[in-house]
């Protein structure tokens, strides 16, 4: 556990937790920021082994072994809480929180500090937000709030200014391959998995152990490759299928807005790796045929679609706009 608190990649932030756990100058509230897969929570869980674990292998180094560390690494401690939506893209409610509030205000059962996990905590609704902020306003000297979210600006600034902001990273793509080659991936298979993953090790870990993610990626752009050519009333009826599932809908726009930004930047010319090099090809054929500004605008109306999402727009209407606004190439 003493390497870099066993995690791939992120060393500034470990060594900064790290020290704050060592010398007991622990803020009562830390965000951890950036896109999913990324190492997010298991950094959150970290700190918490380093707060509360009975053996450290140094200051700030949790041992990973003893009884605390095990608890917490299974989310599964007397004295942490774990907040998060029923489903991904679902919303955190306020009772949720209020639930944790009365917790938080107890004495911790068998540790240092009581923990609260907040995870993806961009899709907490208004009053869940508020109840949050009132949290971190009288929160307790033994409690320790731990938030994770895609992005900061997506909380209230009130409740951004009370933390302290972790903005994660993706890891090179060569980091993410190396590891799973270490872990027993094939060169050629580890190479297209990092580049999908875009540097995330966590989600690239998920594509190994769940073969259906892969598939479903594929049969998402290949669906794409049949919409582009296709007629009105087609795109149409893909719309109909597609929105009736709204967390099937924010995958499916996930992956094509991977693939279009693919695109975007071989348009712009630009050296950075493609996301999609499984689909090299169809990308630079796509990208010749296209001028930036409409690359672009594809990227844009993806981006404004998952944050629409978020805000129970009519699903079918927004699929609808999106497949219309395509190129027809």
């Amino acid at each position: 556990m003493a390497d870099n608190w066993n995690l791939l990649g992120h060393e500034w932030a470990v060594d900064m937790l790290r020290q704050h756990a060592a010398r007991g100058d622990v803020r009562h509230a830390y965000l951890f920021s950036g896109p999913p897969g990324l190492g997010r929570r298991t950094l959150a869980l970290r700190l918490a082994q380093a707060l509360n674990c009975t053996k450290p292998l140094a200051p700030g180094v949790p041992c990973g072994l003893c009884r605390d560390c095990k608890q917490i690494d299974a989310m599964q401690h007397p004295d942490m809480n774990v907040i998060q939506a029923e489903t991904e893209g679902g919303t955190l409610k306020v009772d949720q929180i209020r639930e944790v509030q009365r917790s938080l205000s107890l004495k911790p059962y068998q540790s240092t500090y009581r923990v609260a996990l907040f995870l993806r905590f961009q899709e907490a609704n208004d009053n869940a937000s508020n109840a949050l902020l009132k949290t971190l306003e009288e929160a307790p000297a033994h409690a320790i709030l731990l938030l994770t979210a895609d992005t900061p600006e997506q909380l209230l600034p009130t409740i951004i200014s009370r933390c302290e902001i972790l903005r994660l990273r993706p890891l090179p793509i060569e980091a993410v391959e190396s590891d799973l080659i270490y872990r027993g991936v094939d060169e050629e298979r580890a190479r297209l998995l990092a580049h999908i993953s875009g540097g995330r090790p966590g989600y690239a870990r998920r594509l190994v152990d769940d073969v259906t993610l892969l598939e479903k990626r594929d049969e998402r752009l290949d669906d794409l490759q049949t919409l582009l050519p296709a007629a009105r009333v087609e795109k149409f009826s893909y719309a109909d299928k597609l929105s009736k599932d709204k967390d099937t809908m924010r995958q499916a726009i996930i992956i094509w807005l991977s693939y279009w930004r693919d695109v975007m930047l071989r348009v712009a010319g630009a050296e950075t790796p493609l996301v999609n090099i499984d689909r090299n090809m169809e990308i630079e054929f796509l990208a010749g045929r296209l001028d930036l500004s409409t690359a672009r605008r594809v990227v844009s109306n993806l981006e404004n679609a998952l944050e629409q999402m978020d805000h129970n727009v009519n699903s079918r209407l927004l699929a609808e706009v999106l497949l219309m606004d395509w190129p027809k190439v």
